[in-house]
């Protein structure tokens, strides 16, 4: 309880009430708890991949260790290639958008051959152009399709560090 001096007549007694101030600290605890976790659910796990993350990579012709797998998502198509091989597969995008099924299906053939049964790592870049921009919600779906597809580590960079970007880029 607090008393404020009047100066020579009756003190007064006063009484602080907290209840307001507290009960303002735990509706905002509340919405900074709900904050926290709407932003750890929704952000994409980045790992670099392809030429910007390992230096220099093997250009066509050479013989190189282990060929990598990239896909590249442009507005018209999705294309998947090798490295290693002058293999690009072109998916084209329908008038329902990306035909993530087919590339599903391309991605499982590809971890089932001998070049990628024991890898669990892919390249995947997005190239948007004037007249046909790639959404980030498509960056999303073909991470998804490619850990479903039995490859867990993905791995991002942009379409010119891909390793199969001679095959891929034009």
């Amino acid at each position: 309880m607090a008393q404020i001096d009047t100066g020579g007549g009756p003190t007064r007694d006063v009484q602080l009430t907290i209840i307001p101030f507290i009960d303002l600290m735990s509706c905002l605890t509340a919405f900074l708890l709900f904050a926290a976790v709407w932003t750890n659910t929704a952000q994409l796990q980045v790992e670099p991949a392809g030429r910007a993350a390992e230096g220099e990579l093997c250009k066509p012709g050479d013989v190189c260790d282990e060929p990598k797998l990239s896909v590249l998502i442009e507005g018209d198509q999705v294309s998947i290639a090798v490295s290693r091989l002058n293999e690009v597969v072109r998916i084209p995008k329908t008038a329902q958008g990306y035909d993530w099924d087919e590339v599903e299906r391309r991605l499982a053939r590809h971890k089932a051959s001998a070049y990628f049964a024991d890898t669990t790592e892919i390249e995947i870049a997005a190239q948007s152009r004037e007249g046909a921009p790639v959404e980030y919600q498509a960056l999303v779906a073909a991470s998804d399709t490619a850990i479903k597809a039995g490859f867990a580590h993905v791995g991002y960079t942009d379409p010119h560090g891909l390793s199969a970007a001679s095959a891929l880029v034009y």
